[in-house]
């Protein structure tokens, strides 16, 4: 008779399987409610600063700025939808905005007690510990079942 497999390809582990996964899942999400994220994004903001610490020229591309490309390109393929150009124009401004709002993003832990801090990590880390040991072989149930056998 063949014996049912558990997490990892051991016997049993299923119970800390899913314990340490509760436990991990239960502990980053506390971590995560901890956090504020915040975004200066706007269309005043530097996006991205060209010049150096050594340079006097100093040169800052806002976020409006941006738009201005983006616009036109919206204008062009409208205009004329085969043109590659006004495709480009229009991905580029895209992908300039997009990684402007991820780039202004800020995250801010908030202020916690120590034992709020002490207990996300014991189910953080110790459900990730539980969970792991849970997927490798357990060598007592292997020697249990070799002499049974």
């Amino acid at each position: 008779m063949k014996k049912i497999k558990g997490a990892g390809g051991t016997e049993g582990g299923i119970r800390d399987f899913f314990v340490g996964l509760i436990m991990c899942g239960v502990g980053l999400y506390m971590l995560l409610s901890k956090i504020t994220v915040s975004s200066t994004f706007g269309l005043g903001t530097n996006l991205y600063r060209f010049g150096g610490a050594g340079s006097n020229v100093s040169f800052g591309l806002t976020t409006g700025m941006i738009l201005i490309p983006l616009i036109i390109g919206i204008i062009w393929i409208f205009y004329n939808g085969k043109s590659i150009f006004a495709w480009l124009l229009t991905l580029t401004s895209l992908a300039g905005m997009l990684f402007g709002v991820i780039s202004s993003v800020t995250l801010r832990l908030n202020t916690m007690n120590s034992f709020d801090l002490i207990m996300i990590f014991i189910l953080a880390f110790g459900g990730l510990g539980i969970f792991l040991r849970s997927l490798k072989k357990i060598e007592r149930l292997e020697k249990e079942i070799n002499k049974t056998t």
